[in-house]
């Protein structure tokens, strides 16, 4: 099964901190975004990880029922189906979910899981992220081991964030905090090893002056070196086994220089966003602008049926989008090392 089991998820992690590259992790809201992200890997021959916000969940389940966890649902039932049609490996992530929205989002999915896996089929989501960087960081900690205790008897492993994603995305939004709160501490990268380790597996999403959305160059100081030092506070005092799979957020925009240092960290995701969202929508602006007299019915004519079907634009915008993606498996290093077929 080309959506990722378990095991396989953690041999997709295990090969990208070993081979130095990471995996993109886009974001879905649609059909058509999810068509483009498995084109994407497959023509890319990359390993991948579809992802899901609260935002867009609530988009997917449609706006008069505006329900995250059904929407979240109904796009991972999407791409449990879908990738039966590619020769690449996805993995199904969701993203930013605060604690304020634990019980409303993250366990009804959780349960989703506990009822496959009740029927024989593995988890619904092979991963979920916990943002508990809005809190203080001993009671992000104890939010967090409740939260990977029960991921780790569901097989999933948990995301967690120490310092913030500055900017905003969808909904999320940290654009007034100081400097100082984008970046994680070596003591923070300790603290979390030591809380999380013993219990289950975890991605750690460590900031490094990370900042959601577009910017023009030179406007985001990113300080890789950041996850340089505090992996090395992490093996210094545990051993080279503790080194951390890390997750880069905010990856939209961001200087190919920075992104290729952070894969020798131990990046094995970045999230990309922003990106996508632009390259898919470009297509339907040119679309629309380049036949406005077919697509609009003016001065009583009946216009083109052919170029208002929404077929026509979002066929553009699927393949754009995939292109876009294909990009970042190139950035990542991640083209052409899809370990389907192996595990």
């Amino acid at each position: 099964m080309p959506v990722a089991t378990p095991a396989q998820y953690r041999a997709m992690l295990d090969a990208a901190q070993k081979g130095g590259y990471a995996y993109p992790a886009i974001n879905v809201t649609s059909l058509a975004t999810v068509n483009g992200s498995l084109r994407a890997f497959a023509e890319a021959k990359s390993d991948g990880i579809i992802q899901v916000s609260t935002g867009g969940g609530e988009f997917a389940s449609g706006t008069s029922v505006k329900d995250a966890a059904f929407g979240a649902i109904v796009l991972a039932e999407a791409v449990h189906r879908l990738a039966e049609k590619y020769d690449i490996l996805v993995g199904l992530h969701t993203d930013h979910c605060h604690p304020a929205k634990v019980d409303g989002f993250l366990k009804p999915l959780l349960q989703a899981s506990r009822e496959r896996i009740a029927t024989g089929k593995g988890p619904l989501f092979q991963s979920h992220m916990f943002d508990g960087s809005v809190v203080p960081l001993e009671e992000n900690l104890k939010i967090s081991k409740e939260l990977l205790k029960e991921c780790a008897e569901l097989d999933i492993i948990l995301e967690v964030e120490a310092g913030c994603v500055g900017g905003e995305e969808d909904g999320h939004d940290t654009s007034g905090l100081p400097a100082d709160k984008l970046y994680t501490t070596p003591e923070d990268m300790v603290d979390v090893y030591e809380a999380l380790s013993p219990i289950g597996r975890f991605l750690f999403a460590a900031t490094f002056g990370n900042v959601h959305g577009a910017y023009k160059p030179g406007a985001v100081k990113l300080k890789p070196t950041i996850l340089r030092d505090g992996q090395k506070a992490v093996t210094d005092k545990h051993g080279v086994a503790a080194e951390m799979d890390l997750v880069f957020h905010g990856g939209s925009g961001s200087d190919l220089e920075d992104i290729r240092e952070t894969l020798g960290y131990g990046v094995v995701k970045m999230n990309i966003d922003t990106d996508t969202q632009y390259a898919f929508t470009r297509p339907i602006v040119t679309h629309i602008c380049q036949n406005i007299e077919g697509i609009l019915k003016i001065d009583g004519e009946v216009g083109d049926k052919k170029l208002y079907d929404p077929r026509s634009y979002l066929k553009k915008a699927e393949i754009s989008l995939a292109n876009r993606l294909k990009e970042a498996c190139d950035d990542l290093l991640s083209t052409g090392k899809t370990i389907f077929g192996t595990v």
